[in-house]
């Protein structure tokens, strides 16, 4: 049997609340103090293989994908969530060659705003060049 993924509903492999504590923000506590964050992630890769053999060298590892977002978040302090959210797309895509686009959504858990606010965050989605 051909699988053949519809061009409206292409494959991908959905991550769902990676917790991350990094420094981001223009507040000085921000800067001093690291920070939880929340992560999703959407990978649209092609997945019929994977699919049919039952072999991780056939999709991409997420566990991987997850180091890579963790190592990238830690690695040092930024201003603003649009950078870190660009940051972590812009890793993702370097990983693995196979994913075609990635739509990620980085939250703060604790936004520092005088307001009852749950969370504060960006979505990007960036295609492979």
């Amino acid at each position: 049997v051909r699988r053949v993924s519809a061009p409206a509903a292409p494959d991908r492999i959905e991550l769902r609340g990676l917790r991350v504590v990094g420094r981001v923000g223009v507040l000085d506590l921000e800067r001093a103090q690291a920070q939880p964050l929340e992560i999703d992630l959407d990978l649209t890769v092609d997945l019929a293989a994977a699919g049919d053999s039952d072999d991780l060298a056939d999709t991409v590892d997420y566990g991987a994908v997850c180091a890579e977002v963790h190592a990238t978040v830690r690695e040092h302090h930024v201003d603003l969530l649009e950078r870190l959210t660009a940051r972590v797309a812009d890793a993702v895509l370097a990983l693995d060659t196979r994913i075609v686009v990635v739509d990620v959504t980085v939250r703060k858990l604790r936004p520092p705003v005088p307001h009852d606010l749950a969370t504060s965050g960006v979505h990007l989605v960036r295609t492979r060049a």
